[in-house]
């Protein structure tokens, strides 16, 4: 398959659309800072790479995960303005100024602090909480899927979000999917605990948990170090967060548990 470039900043990419910048491009899909004629206002937009525009699997998941957004009023969620099918799919959304909590666990010199973690866990737990009400299950929180802004995480990709059920064997990010994931099979509420814990873990040491590139899938060899083998920190927060990284699903805590492990910690709700 070729790997055709970007599209060129002053191009349409739909009608209204102009793009301004390329920001980010994927196995399928790229992402461009756009301004809208429509909103007076740049947003950002989702779309199939020009070498993938025949893919008829990643149009289906592109425009499954845009009308999945359109569903979604919450603060922890980016906000989807449109999804358009023509002339060809696109996941128009709201610009964000903040950062990814990848570059900003990065570029900080200090980690996290103890209450710093445990806001995030409960305003990451809010968001997922609000997902699974409605019968999704995330499967990739990661840093680069989130951003801080003015206070607030905020998820930004909900490409392989589903219903709970049977799924495909590696479905999700390498280091950071639950084993249930990496092995394929029931895949549940218990997987996005995981993932919820292994975030809150990166961004207590600022590396993974799982970072051995000798085994494919390191989490199905090794158990995650105890977060407080690493840093010093409370211990209910330290204990959740082992708890999230349990490798059985049925032995890591609900959300509801999690959230009143947690509370504690942040001294405020999420």
């Amino acid at each position: 398959m070729s790997r055709r470039a970007p599209r060129r900043p002053g191009s349409e990419l739909a009608p209204g659309y102009e793009l301004l910048e390329h920001l980010n491009r994927s196995r399928a899909f790229d992402v461009y800072d756009c301004w809208s004629a429509e909103r007076e206002c740049r947003c950002v937009v989702k779309a199939l790479r020009p070498d993938r525009l025949r893919d008829l699997g990643a149009r289906r998941r592109l425009l499954a995960e845009g009308r999945l957004l359109e569903r979604l009023r919450h603060p922890g969620v980016v906000r989807c303005y449109e999804t358009l099918s023509a002339p060809e799919p696109l996941v128009v959304m709201e610009t964000l100024t903040g950062e990814t909590l990848a570059h900003l666990v990065d570029r900080r010199r200090r980690p996290l602090s103890a209450r710093e973690l445990a806001i995030l866990g409960l305003q990451l737990a809010a968001a997922i909480g609000y997902l699974h009400r409605l019968g999704y299950v995330h499967l990739d929180l990661k840093p680069s899927n989130i951003v801080a802004e003015a206070g607030r995480a905020k998820l930004i990709d909900l490409g392989i979000a589903r219903r709970p059920g049977r799924a495909r064997a590696g479905v999700g990010t390498w280091c950071y999917m639950a084993p249930e994931q990496a092995r394929g099979g029931q895949v549940g509420e218990a997987a996005d605990a995981w993932g919820i814990g292994v975030v809150l873990w990166e961004a207590a040491c600022g590396d993974t948990p799982f970072s051995d590139e000798a085994v494919e899938y390191p989490q199905l060899v090794h158990r995650a170090p105890p977060l407080g083998s690493r840093r010093r920190l409370p211990a209910a927060l330290a204990g959740a967060v082992d708890g999230c990284l349990e490798p059985n699903p049925a032995s890591r805590p609900s959300l509801v548990e999690l959230r009143a492990a947690l509370e504690p910690v942040a001294g405020t709700r999420g």
